[in-house]
């Protein structure tokens, strides 16, 4: 097992990654706050892991569930709500602690109703999918996707704990692992490229789900947002950089409808669009696009947005980002290969140029 610490000073916790973690009860205690505790799960990850960490849990304390729809669809205020009914129903009071048990679409909502009941409650994070180890996690990010923008209802939550049971990820799809690995390698292109050049000399490993090579995979990844957390708790500076790519993905993930692609496909999709945005503003070579282009491939995530996405739909849609100031659009470009920043400062002309590009993208 490796821990980190995310430093956060009266809210720090640590993040444990490793096999068998799941079944460890002494990880998991210190992190419970009073007796009860609700575990909120989904329909595909319960039947593998609920029973397990029920086991656990023991007898020691009084435990419910409430298991929701799986899928970035159900990602919503009505489900977050079935947590709330849950809660009241069993009479939990504001010392209990909700666990998250599922991928990051169940860690978001797990969040924010902890953050949300009895205006605050203790929450433990155990992410099930290499996206949500990695990213979604870490950081204390909560909320739901609403029909006009994604992610844009929400709040800032800080776990006690996230559990990264690297077992769990054998039985993930291969769309999944793959949409998981795109999280993975922004932390190369925005501020690590030596583990950029790790990634591109493990993609059998990683895509054989070699438990060593992802387990270095996750801990370097969340090495990497633990430092920009502690930075940036609440993401009012450099923090905004860990959304690389997300302000193109989010476009494609509301236009095309929530779930249709999986975010790390998205995000996949963004990522590129950003370097070649970077491309065209001439802080990255033609040889560095393509390297990334070559690695986003190999691991068998799109690159190019749907055809029906045009540039004004695209407009349409990040306007409505978060990281839109004063009706002004900032994105995350790359100013060097492993080098990222928040900017505005950026050619209209050549924003228009990579939102037309579609497959052509990478050719500036």
């Amino acid at each position: 097992m490796q821990t980190l610490n995310v430093d956060l000073g009266a809210r720090s916790y640590p993040i444990h990654i490793g096999s068998g973690l799941i079944a460890d009860i002494s990880l998991i205690a210190p992190h419970i706050k009073g007796r009860q505790v609700m575990i909120v799960s989904n329909t595909t990850v319960a039947p593998l892991y609920l029973d397990q960490l029920k086991t656990t849990l023991g007898d020691q304390y009084q435990v419910a569930e409430v298991i929701l729809p799986d899928g970035e669809a159900y990602k919503t205020l009505d489900s977050v709500n079935l947590i709330f009914n849950a809660l009241l129903e069993n009479r939990f009071n504001r010392t209990c602690t909700l666990i998250a048990l599922g991928g990051g679409v169940i860690g978001d909502m797990t969040g924010f109703a902890a953050a949300s009941y009895q205006r605050g409650v203790n929450f433990i994070q155990i992410p099930t999918t290499l996206l949500s180890q990695v990213d979604s996690s870490v950081g204390g990010k909560t909320g739901v996707n609403h029909p006009l923008g994604k992610n844009m209802i929400g709040a800032f939550w800080q776990p006690q704990l996230v559990l990264a049971d690297t077992d769990t990820l054998q039985t993930l799809p291969d769309r999944e692992l793959a949409a998981g690995i795109a999280e993975v390698i922004k932390y190369g292109l925005i501020r690590d490229a030596d583990f950029f050049s790790w990634l591109e000399s493990n993609v059998q490993p990683l895509k054989q789900k070699n438990s060593i090579a992802l387990s270095e995979a996750i801990y370097r990844s969340c090495q990497n947002k633990a430092e920009v957390v502690t930075l940036d708790e609440l993401e009012g500076g450099v923090r905004a950089t860990l959304n690389l790519g997300h302000t193109f993905g989010h476009a494609i993930e509301t236009e095309q409808g929530y779930g249709q692609w999986l975010h790390g496909e998205a995000v996949a999709t963004g990522m590129f669009m950003a370097a070649d945005l970077s491309g065209r503003e001439g802080w990255l070579s033609q040889g560095d696009v393509a390297r990334i282009k070559a690695l986003l491939e190999k691991f068998d995530l799109p690159i190019a947005p749907p055809e029906s996405m045009t540039a004004e739909t695209f407009i349409k849609h990040m306007l409505v980002d978060k990281k839109v100031l004063d009706g002004n659009l900032r994105l995350v470009l790359m100013t060097a290969f492993g080098k990222s920043v928040v900017t505005e400062q950026f050619s209209a002309v050549n924003l228009q140029q990579t939102l037309a590009a579609g497959k052509k993208l990478g050719f500036f």
